[in-house]
């Protein structure tokens, strides 16, 4: 159990460094995309490398949902409160109604199928975000057949008229992103290069002015940042792979210490009760823990 570590006295008003947390699911062998239904009290969370895809209430825990799962890996809703995934297999972008029809988003830019959509995020106004590194084209031997598109890209669907935009394709690895609290600015991971970076984001939906926002490296920790949420204040929580837990980051890109968890964190999600629980998927299991603080809410599936 790694333990929580304060850098920064700020951390101690977003969670009690003495709080550990608790394991709520597991058997699996990589989780990812967390994504809590306030409107169903039910925690969807994928297994990446077990190609299933997982369901966990309170009263009747872990549950299969969707097995195979075309591989899904992150996962959101959109403003109307479908579920948006990220499928490595299908190599696409899909949609999930509540009558249980699956449907494809986008699996093409420009007639060339995309790599292998990791984590998306909406916007206010509906636009869905979403990025496409390469991991789903890795081969047995651990090298990666080449994407037909020629590049590791970002991108936006537009709510108005569905079309996709590439908005970004000089990035490594591009993976977890998550939209500013006010909506004018998208982060986004860069795994390989152990960074987060920061762009404007324009009303028209274009980025502009990118910048590093964290360089997420502690002593001699190196992280490969992977999935990230924001709390309603501001501040970063980052799943790096790492074994310090979750690395939380200030407003202003100030590491503010580590929240502990028993294995190494590859994304986390905000839910439960006013949406103050991280759910935080770390490689076999998935842990909650109680904040002080509470999460950025999602358009379309507010804390009601």
């Amino acid at each position: 159990m790694s333990e929580t570590v304060v850098l920064d006295p700020r951390l101690e008003n977003l969670v009690d460094p003495a709080a550990t947390p608790e394991k709520i699911a597991g058997g699996c062998i990589f989780t990812e995309g967390p994504l809590w239904s306030h409107r169903d009290q039910v925690l969807t969370f994928s297994d990446v490398r077990g190609d299933a895809m997982y369901r966990w209430t309170e009263s009747g825990g872990q549950q299969v949902y969707r097995k195979p799962s075309q591989v899904a890996n992150g996962n959101t809703n959109d403003r109307e409160g479908n579920l948006v995934t990220c499928e490595h297999q299908g190599r696409r972008v899909s949609r999930t109604y509540p009558d249980g029809r699956v449907e494809t988003t986008v699996d093409n830019y420009q007639g060339k199928k995309l790599n292998s959509p990791n984590d998306v995020v909406g916007a206010p106004n509906g636009d869905l975000y979403f990025t496409d590194p390469p991991y789903g084209l890795r081969q047995p031997d651990g090298t990666f057949a080449p994407g037909e598109y020629g590049t590791n890209g970002v991108f936006r669907i537009s709510a108005a008229d569905g079309s996709l935009t590439l908005l970004v394709d000089d990035f490594e690895r591009p993976n977890g992103i998550v939209i500013s609290v006010d909506g004018r600015q998208l982060l986004i991971d860069d795994t390989d290069r152990h960074h987060v970076r920061a762009f404007d984001l324009g009303s028209d939906g274009t980025l502009s002015n990118g910048r590093v926002f964290a360089d997420v490296t502690h002593g001699g920790t190196v992280g490969r940042p992977d999935g990230m949420k924001l709390d309603a204040q501001g501040n970063l929580y980052v799943t790096a792979n790492t074994a310090e837990g979750v690395w939380v980051y200030a407003p202003d890109g100030t590491l503010l210490g580590f929240i502990g968890t028993p294995e190494p964190p590859a994304n986390c999600a905000w839910g439960g009760p006013e949406n103050q629980t991280l759910f935080i998927t770390a490689n076999t299991s998935v842990y909650r823990i109680r904040m002080k603080v509470a999460g950025q809410p999602i358009p379309g599936n507010e804390p009601r």
